[in-house]
Parts: C-alpha cells; structure tokens; sequence
C-alpha cells in the first residue's frame, strides 16, 4: 500500500494541478482581484486631497548623508519617521517607517549590491511652510512641504516628479487588537509610544470583518497575528503620458491606466496558462518604473517584497488624437501628467527615484543598486531543446541524433520532472536514466550540454536524503503553528526549504557539488520551476502568507523567494567548479536583482497567435528593469502550434535573447523536423541566423554586464526624442544596431515597420535594399520572410561557418558586415573570450573597436590591459552602401601592406572583401582606394 500511495502522490499533484484549470485556459477565480485584497481594497478606497500627513519641521535633523523628518498622522497622531538621501549618480532615496514600531517591520535585504553612497544635501531655506534642499547638479533641488506633507523634486522651474502630492500616502501602523487582552512584553512596554495607539480604536473594531485580522479566500484563512500593515504612496509625473515596466504581465510594452479596473497586481504566482492583456499578477515582479517624455527619462524603484498593487492614472487616458489637437488648438494649458500609486501589504516604503535625465542613466543607476546581468556562458546564448518530458536516455540519444541528421545546430537539451526518482531532485530515474554520466558524456562528445530542473519543493520521504538533511537541520519553512510547512506538488506532500536563509542557501548550493549531485558532470546545468513558491493546494496555487522565516511572515518575503532560489542555485554552480565556471541557471520566479543569477522565461504559454505577439513586450518590459536574459517558450507550452505558428516562433524567438523550445506532457512531440521538409528548412534556416550571430549576441550581452544597458530594447530607448517609436511593440532592437519586425499575424502577406532616425538609413540583412529612417515601411512577406534591418552607421560581426553547437565554431573565422551611412562613421565592437569561465574579470579578453570612416577601416584595442589569443580570423568583409574602389589594401599591425581581392556589386551596392586573413584580435587596417 505505501509503495502505491507513493506511486500515486505525483498522479494526484498532477490532478489537483489540472483541476486548478482543467480546459487549459487561466480560471480568473483561482486569483484574487483588489476588491478580494483587503488591504487593496481598504488602500483604494481613500480619497484623494486627505491627506492627514504633517511634517513636524521642528524634528527635522540634516546631516552630512541624510535628513530625517518626522510625519505625524494627525488622525491618529502616529508618528512617522522619513529619511531623505541624495544619492551619487544622480538618484534620491525615501524611506518611511513606524517612529516607534510595536515591533520591526521587514526591510529587504540582499537585493542591493551594497548600501548605495550618498553626497551631501545642502539646506537652500526653511521657513514655517517647509524646507528647500539642493541635489546638487544643475539646479536640482527637494522641496518638503509641511502641511499636508508633499515632497517635491525640482530642475530649475520644472518639477520632475511629486510624492504624495494626491494625499495617497498611507501607513498603517502596528497595534495590539482590541478584542484580546494581550499586553505588551513589560521590557517592551516602555518602548511603545501611546501615540502608536489611534484614537478610533472602537471603530477600527469594527473593521475587522473587513480583513484586518484575518482574511479569507476562497477555501483558505489568513490569519493576520500582527493585524493591518499595509502602506501606500503616490507618485505625481508632470509631462509624462508614458510609462513602463513593473514586469511581470502579459501586457502591452507602454503600460494602462487603471482607473476603470484592478491596478497592475505584483505577486508571484504560478498562472495556469495565463489570460493575456491584462493587468494580473504572474510569476515573477520587478517594482520598477520607467516613466519617458521627450525631454527626460526616470524611474522608480519600490524595495518591497510584499504584494504589490500598482494604480496607474493619467489626464490625458482617453483622449484620441483629434482631441489633444483641440486642446492645442483652443490654447488649453493642461500638461499631460501620469499619477502612479503603489500599495504594499507590509514592510515599509523604501523607494529609489532615479532622475536620468536619458534611458541609459537610468539603466545605469538600477544598475548600481542591484547590479547587471550575469554574463552568460555563449553556448547558453545558442538554442535551447526541451519538452516535458524527454522518455529516457534513448529518447535524449535519438533527439540529439535528429539534429544532425537534418543539419541543425543546438547547444542544450532539456530534462524536465520526470527524469528523477519520483520527483526527488537531485535524483535520477533508476530505470529511464540509469547511466546519466554515460548519456553526459554523449552529449559532451559533441560538444553540447544538458539542463536538468531541479525545484524547490522536496518530496516528504524519510528515505530521501535531500529532505532528511532539511529537516535535520531546521532548514524547512514554518507554519503558523511552528511546524514545518507542508503543502502539494509535482512529489505529492512537499516541503519548502526556508531560502531567506543564508545557511539554507549554502547548504542547498553544496548540494550541486559532484560528489553529492550523483551523476551530474561540467556540461550539466539547472533550471529552477515552480519558485514563486507553488503550492497546488494554497491560497491562489501558492504558500500561506501567515507561514513563517524566523521571525517574518511569509507576507514580508513572498516575492523573493524565486530570487533567492536562483541565487543559491547559481551559487552552487559556480562552487561546484572552484570558482571557475560561469553558471546557467533558468528561472521562472524572479525579483529586482534576479538579473545577477541568470536568465528567465515567459512561463506556461499557449500555441496561439497572441501568445507569440505578447512575448515581444514581455521581454521588452523585462529588459528596462535589468533582466536582459529573457525569451518565451518557442511555439507555445500548452496545445499544439500549427506548422506556420510553429515556423513563425522560430524566426521570433531567434532574434529574442533566451531561445529555447518547449512543450507540454501532453502535447504531440514537436521536434524541428517533424512537420515536413520544407518546414524543417525554414526552421534550420532561423536557428542558422542564430549561431551566425552569436558574435553579436555574446557582445551586446557583455555590454549589459558591465552598463545594464539591455540587449533586447525598445525603440525608444535610441530614439528617446521620437514620439513615434514610444508605444511600439510589435519590432524592436537588438543592441542598436539590429532592427527586427517579427511577423506575428496567421497568413500575413506583409508587416509594416516603422524605421527610426530622421538621419538614418536601414538596410534588409537579407536583400541589402536601402530604406530611409523616419518612416513606415511596408515589407511583403513568405514564409521565409524575418524581417530584419541593420542600421547605416554600424559594423556586426558574424561566424557564417555553423556547425552542430557554439562550442564547434569557436575557432571560425568572422564576417564583418559594415553598414554605411554617408554622415558619419561606421562603428561596432567584437569581443572574445573562452566563453565560458570568469577569466574575462582578470582581463583575458579580447574587445575591439571597429570604424570606418574616409575610406579605412579599421580595428583597435578597447582594453590595453586585456591578453587573450585568438586562433579566429577575418575571412571576409561586407560593405553596404559601398562605391567601387580601385584597390584595396590591407595594413597589418606590424606595418606590412597586402592587396585585397574584392567583388562590387553595383545592383545592390555591396562591396566584398574576400580572404583578407587578419587575425581577430590584432590591429589592422582596410584602405579603399
């Protein structure tokens, strides 16, 4: 009976896991809307203009790095204590909490990269009506007015951005319930300020059927031990109608007002084939805010781990384009304003706004709070094959015998659940994968690599040992009652291991180290699912939020959990090698900081139409909040793709960052070549621009290393002045120089891109046609048509010897695909490495600049100090746009000249060097004469 009891646990997971959405479609009642969110519920509820906050100016104190001020509740005469910080690089920090708490409440840890340097604040004046602060450049200054409390930040007569400003914010301060007659701690009792205690207590009494205390859904109850805490603050943006970020929703890339429905809900959850162009919450959250005009670029960044709603507002939502002319015309002087409200459910208001004034400031200073993109192995740039599940080693064998076979390239093969011992990860099936070493080593033969999920649900069973140590050591979450948390998954009964830990963490990443992963080698790496935490059988699919971290709620800490789930996981990969190898680590829960720990992906799509569009402005919403390493499942997890969507997904997911296909248990197998030959040419041909490209792929993801910049990016981001680029979502940029306009539409016939840049030209990879920027182009399509042009202006590497993984063509020779625009210069960059340890951060690199300008073209070190040898070379140079020399010559480093053989080919205008033979990482010149 045990033995079928344990046979049957993962059979009745998987059940309830239907039956959460049993017609594959999203059940919206699984998920609490804000009127279901009682402290969303009681927070929108307040009116705007009434507001009860008050500086006390007379308890103002400024110091060399901060001021604090403290706000009085003059409802309830709770005190407040704001702290005000200027930060280097042009950034200010808030924060607000308790004066004096009833006890501490949670502030986020980990998430920054280090406590984040101030510069002095200079006192301009102070009068009974408030205080006047400088920032320092350009004549920025703060201005705290008293009464309400506002804060406002200025640029000369402009204002930049005003918090509280509606009167929204909102603390509400820890207390004791009224109907228990529980005291204070004596030794704390002193601590507690009267003032602490409101007035109203009767009438908050009579609130707490109002989910104060405690709160249902559904089948659940929350209990509340430590009653309402949830906090709020407004956001007032003067000239700004756009406004981005705060991933994740399968949304559009420019974000909606919210006025007429639920705010922008982030709190990660597993979402059972999510609904689309909505504002629910998904599996991962970054509380990051980019607000754009044509003048300046900001941002906000709220340091909170607790649900999260955002109330997006605007006066200029809804008026048509005929109607802002009428304003124009009739002389109205209203500015187009965007107010933004967030509400959390506890913590505190920690809040980073960050000034520009340009895109790229502002990718910079997020990059200084919580760092960049981890710079990835280039093999994990490649493509990716996985499906739930490959059967067993054969199956894997015969796969990775197809690519060959039908001559496409890939680098990773993927194994899902069911390639463990009953949902015990770390663990390999005894009968499907008995030799796991032996069908490592097949794969590593052909230089290629495999991903094994690795979840952080651990199978209740005193037999495994991985759950054994965790309960050992105390390491599981608790429950409210002080046991461990228990609750169902993919395993059946499941435990949680308390990640907020950092001795949890370490033990988990030691878990990785060969010696303890039985059977794992170099060329295997891991994928983190279901960390948001899922929990089948919880409130909305996920852990009880009076569940207990120590001494935190799991209510404080939810959304970082996933964080810190990929962070140990990381870590442990990068232990397991000394220290050594870069890890690849795939994530579907995330947070602001994630981006240090690998890449994510769009979770459990559909293999429909929309589905494809919608990952475009995922990843594009991901990208401007630091996480660069994204993509979608290639042809949708869920149903099955037709063979046009199916080819369609490819030529789009080959030109966004994480490329990888994917598919449901039971769905019908889609391997490339299974839907015909003349669709297995069509897929081979997008995987091939793919690895032609990687040099340009694994260069643009260095420079978000070291800057945050993202790879994958909106129009706007190069053409901040151009208001026509600033709700398109439907084509975007790789680096700045690539632009690609997937076709997204069933039966398309033709797509109409927009080409930025009045002083532009674009022109087709394929075709090499030249287009003029600053229009809508119309481009007919065939099946075979990716649209995709390269800008007049820039130099891109690319390897056109593809072989069967990255790791084949790391010795091949480059093509150097210039692009020419007549007003300036041609530029671009080539990096090189090993591509796959961290010796690049002790400069064993090679990065070189490349320019044409008055007919040379040239290519210099970037780094003197960086020492790399290279065995690739240039074997052949492209020049769009070109005239027909006469001669070419080519100066090599140490002063000899050679002739250059070329083609022109006057139809199109390209000019070929053929075999010029330089070595990559010299120095060299290309004269045209």
């Amino acid at each position: 009976m045990a033995a079928f009891t344990e046979r049957m646990a993962p059979v009745l997971a998987f059940i309830l896991f239907l039956c959460l959405g049993a017609t594959w479609a999203v059940d919206k009642g699984n998920f609490k809307t804000c009127d279901q969110s009682a402290f969303c519920k009681r927070q929108r509820a307040l009116k705007p203009g009434e507001s009860p906050y008050r500086a006390l100016l007379e308890t103002m104190e400024l110091t060399n790095t901060r001021l604090t001020l403290q706000l009085i509740n003059d409802n309830n005469k709770v005190r407040l204590l704001l702290e005000l910080y200027r930060l280097q690089g042009n950034m200010t920090r808030v924060k607000i909490n308790e004066l004096k708490p009833l006890k501490p409440r949670y502030e986020v840890p980990d998430v920054l990269i280090k406590e984040p340097p101030t510069e002095p604040l200079a006192l301009l004046s102070q009068d009974e009506n408030g205080v006047v602060l400088s920032l320092g450049a350009e004549s920025q200054r703060v201005i705290v007015s008293a009464r309400p409390f506002r804060l406002d930040i200025m640029e000369g007569h402009d204002v930049l951005m005003s918090l509280n400003s509606r009167g929204l914010l909102a603390f509400e301060h820890l207390r004791m319930r009224k109907d228990t007659q529980a005291e204070p701690d004596p030794e704390k009792k002193e601590d507690v300020d009267p003032a602490n205690q409101p007035e109203a207590a009767k009438e908050e009494d009579e609130k707490i059927e109002e989910g104060m205390w405690e709160e249902s859904f559904k089948s659940h109850t929350d209990t509340k031990p430590n009653g309402p805490s949830a906090i709020s603050l407004d956001f007032s943006l003067p000239g700004v109608e756009n406004v981005y970020g705060i991933p994740e929703h399968a949304d559009n890339l420019k974000l909606k007002t919210t006025e007429n429905g639920d705010p922008y809900r982030l709190y990660n959850l597993d979402v059972f084939q999510y609904e689309l162009y909505n504002p629910m919450a998904l599996y991962g959250v970054v509380p990051v805010m980019l607000a754009h005009n044509t003048q300046r670029t900001t941002g906000i960044f709220w340091l909170n781990a607790a649900e999260t709603w955002v109330d997006i507002s605007s006066n200029t939502a809804g008026k048509t384009v005929f109607g802002k002319m009428l304003d124009y015309v009739q002389g109205s002087n209203e500015k187009p304003q965007t107010d933004v409200r967030w509400i959390s459910e506890s913590g505190i208001i920690d809040v980073f706004i960050m000034l520009g004034p340009t895109p790229k400031d502002v990718f910079s200073q997020y990059a200084s709070l919580t760092g960049t993109q981890a710079f990835p192995p280039l093999a994990a740039l490649a493509y990716h094959q996985c499906r739930w599940n490959y059967n067993d080693q054969e199956d894997v064998k015969t796969v990775d015998a197809g690519f060959d076979e039908h001559d496409i390239p890939y680098d990773f093969i993927w194994l899902d659940i069911e390639h463990t011992d009953g949902k015990r990860y770390f663990t390999w099936d005894p009968h499907k994968f008995a030799n796991p070493k032996e069908m490592l080593q097949g794969i590593k033969d052909k230089k290629r690599k495999m991903v094994a999920i690795v979840d952080p649900h651990i199978k209740v069973d005193s037999n495994y040992k991985i759950h054994n140590e965790i309960r050992s050591k105390g390491f599981y979450i608790k429950n409210k009652d002080g046991g461990d948390y228990e609750g169902w998954c993919w395993p059946g009964s499941a435990g949680y291991p308390d990640f907020t830990r950092a001795d949890m963490r370490a033990w988990w990443a030691s878990m990785f180290a060969y010696d303890q992963y039985e059977g794992s080698m170099e060329n295997l790496y891991t994928w983190n699912d279901m960390n948001e935490p899922s929990v089948f059988n919880g409130p909305e699919v996920t852990m009880h939020k009076d569940a207990m971290h120590g001494d935190w709620e799991h209510r404080d800490v939810h959304n970082l959990y996933g964080f810190y789930v990929h962070m140990a996981t990381a870590e442990g990969l990068i232990q397991r090698s000394g220290g050594v190898e870069r890890p690849f680590v795939l994530t579907r829960a995330f947070f602001a900081g994630s981006q240090r720990f690998g890449a994510v992906w769009t979770g459990d799509n559909a293999a429909e139409w929309d589905h494809l569009k919608i990952s475009i402005p995922m990843c594009l919403s991901l990208g401007l909040v630091g996480i660069s390493f994204c993509g979608a499942d290639v042809g949708g997890f869920f149903k099955s793709p037709s063979s046009e969507l199916l080819v369609r997904w490819y030529q789009t997911g080959a030109y966004q960052p994480f490329f990888r296909a994917h598919a449901h248990l039971d769905t019908p197998r889609r391997e490339p070549w299974l839907f015909g030959p003349e669709n297995t040419a069509l897929i081979r041909d997008a995987v091939r621009q793919r690895y032609t490209l990687l040099p340009y792929w694994y260069q643009l993801f260095y420079n978000a290393h070291l800057t945050g910049e993202p790879v994958m990016r909106p129009l706007w981001i190069e053409y901040p002045q151009d208001s026509a680029t600033f709700a398109i979502d439907d084509e975007f940029l790789i680096g700045k120089d690539l632009l690609v306009h997937p076709v997204t539409e069933e039966g398309s016939r033709g797509v109409t891109a927009y080409l930025p840049g009045k002083d532009d030209v674009w022109y087709d990879v394929q075709t090499f046609q030249k287009h003029n920027g600053a229009q809508n182009l119309y481009i007919p399509v065939t099946m075979s048509s990716i649209p995709v042009f390269q800008r007049g202006g820039s130099i891109i590497p690319r390897k056109l010897r593809v072989r069967r993984s990255s790791t084949c063509m790391e010795n091949d020779p480059y093509t150097l695909y210039v692009a020419l625009n007549q007003q300036r210069a041609a530029e671009g960059e080539l990096y090189i490495d090993d591509g796959h340890t961290f010796s690049y951060q002790k400069k064993e690199y090679i990065h070189r600049r490349l320019v044409f300008s008055n007919n040379i073209l040239s290519s210099v070190n970037l780094n003197s100090d960086s020492q790399f040898i290279t065995a690739s070379w240039v074997e052949r140079i492209l020049i769009i746009g070109a005239s027909k020399p006469s001669k070419v010559t080519l100066q090599t480093a140490d002063g000899q000249e050679s002739t250059i053989e070329f083609d022109f080919d006057a139809s199109m205008s390209v000019l070929t060097l053929r075999k010029p033979g330089m070595n990559a990482g010299e120095n060299w010149k290309v004269m045209l004469q």
